[in-house]
């Protein structure tokens, strides 16, 4: 993936334009999509299908695949998985208003925006920026890797697991073992959700804003004892989330 600056407002010279690519079967929308990034100093190209995907992405570096979920042949989703075995280019997901499911499965396969149709193009344009200012991002210092216990609760760095009181093992997604390291490592300090974005990916592009909402809640359902009132992972109003349990290095 190659590097490029983009600054607030997309502005750049030609040569040093962000290059995207569309997987989209729909040519309306496609079309669509690539007129307006090209109208916004990027360089767009278009893919029906993965198939496609895969010729063009053999051809060219991509600093950001647009990917829809329902495409002929292999699903948007099957791709973002793919894909994300083998890069990390940021992948912003275009989904149906009413797939949930998508956008959550989406998220924990490694997607790291999406957005529902129909939308906004100058919505869409933000998020590609946004994304595209994340990834250009220098990944972060390794942290330290000592383990971590909780509330009786047990965290493994290195192995990334997680177990309860009872010395159970928990699954969490990626996503959701990062950001509970982070807040294991920060607790009593509010984090932004601009921050958490910045833990995933090991530094380089994040889920949306709105999607660390998404993670925290399926992280509340495994470590608190009632989501409904929960007392480990405090919402901070305006603010974003506090870890309230005391941690100890072990």
């Amino acid at each position: 993936m190659a590097n490029r600056h983009v600054d607030g407002e997309g502005s750049q010279s030609l040569s040093d334009a962000s290059r995207i690519l569309i997987v989209e079967d729909d040519t309306l929308i496609a079309d669509m999509l690539r007129d307006s990034l090209n109208e916004n100093g990027m360089i767009a190209e278009i893919a029906p299908d993965g198939v496609a995907m895969d010729v063009r992405m053999r051809a060219s570096n991509f600093d950001l695949v647009i990917l829809d979920v329902m495409l002929p042949g292999e699903s948007g989703l099957s791709l973002c998985r793919r894909l994300r075995v083998t890069t990390n280019i940021p992948i912003l997901m275009l989904t149906a208003a009413d797939a949930e499911i998508d956008r959550i499965v989406g998220l924990e396969i490694g997607a790291d925006d999406y957005v529902t149709k129909p939308f906004s193009l100058r919505e869409l344009i933000a998020r590609v920026r946004s994304l595209l200012r994340r990834a250009a991002l220098p990944p972060p210092k390794e942290p330290r890797q000592r383990q971590l216990r909780f509330d009786g609760w047990f965290v493994d760095p290195i192995r990334r697991q997680l177990y309860d009181p009872t010395n159970a093992r928990v699954g969490l997604t990626t996503h959701e073992f990062d950001i509970l390291l982070a807040f294991c490592r920060n607790p009593g300090r509010v984090l932004t959700r601009e921050e958490l974005l910045g833990v995933t990916h090991a530094g380089l592009a994040g889920p949306i804003e709105r999607s660390i909402d998404v993670h925290i809640s399926r992280l509340r359902q495994k470590i608190e004892h009632d989501v409904r009132d929960p007392v480990v992972i405090k919402t901070v109003r305006l603010g974003g989330y506090m870890f309230t349990a005391n941690v100890e290095e072990l």
